[in-house]
């Protein structure tokens, strides 16, 4: 999914901000976020989480989720 994650973050940019976090690295932000299957995208909004799409996508379906949720 690294090339369609990458695909997307260069489509949306700069109105979403795409990261990813390597949950075997950092296990306690797993917990934290309850983050239970890889890859799991999850959309933030003032420090809240306010989507959640669990598996992997297309860079096209990854563009389409964010902006479906775009305020």
């Amino acid at each position: 999914m690294a090339p369609a994650f990458e695909q997307a973050a260069a489509q949306l940019e700069p109105h979403f901000r795409l990261a990813k976090v390597d949950t075997e690295a950092v296990p306690n932000l797993a917990a934290r976020f309850n983050i239970r299957s890889i890859p799991t995208l999850a959309i933030f909004m003032g420090g809240r989480e306010i989507a959640r799409q669990p598996g992997a996508m297309g860079a096209a379906d990854i563009v389409r989720w964010a902006k479906s949720h775009q305020r």
